[in-house]
């Protein structure tokens, strides 16, 4: 069984693939009651699909913080750094699909005297 982590945003999935038929678990629920859009399961499932391993593994992650789609983003590294664990050669693939670059993208703090990060209050000049 190889574990590996995955983040993204607020997200950290921790994600453990061993050999089985294809059956994805997140917290302890269904795969696809978990992440019910269709576009995040394409996204958590892309490594595999990549490089040609759908129905070969089993993976078990456990996923907290952040919304949905950090989560599916956190999952979907995780995934990928597993499969570079299991065989290296994957590398070279994952990468040029940009599937291992971590999205170090993350909220940015609301500042004193404004509205938010970027927007001030409004001016008035009388």
């Amino acid at each position: 069984m190889i574990n590996n982590s995955g983040r993204r945003k607020a997200a950290v999935a921790r994600v453990y693939v061993k050999e089985g038929n294809g059956k994805i678990t997140v917290n302890n629920r269904e795969f696809e009651v978990y992440f019910p859009l269709p576009w995040h399961r394409t996204s958590i499932t892309s490594p595999l699909s990549v490089t040609e391993n759908e129905g070969k593994y089993d993976i078990v992650v456990n996923v907290r913080g952040g919304g949905q789609s950090g989560q599916a983003e956190a999952v979907r590294l995780g995934i990928a750094k597993a499969l570079v664990d299991i065989n290296g050669d994957q590398k070279s693939t994952l990468r040029h699909a940009g599937l291992l670059t971590r999205d170090s993208r993350v909220v940015e703090r609301k500042k004193p005297g404004q509205k938010k990060a970027r927007k001030r209050f409004q001016f008035s000049k009388r």
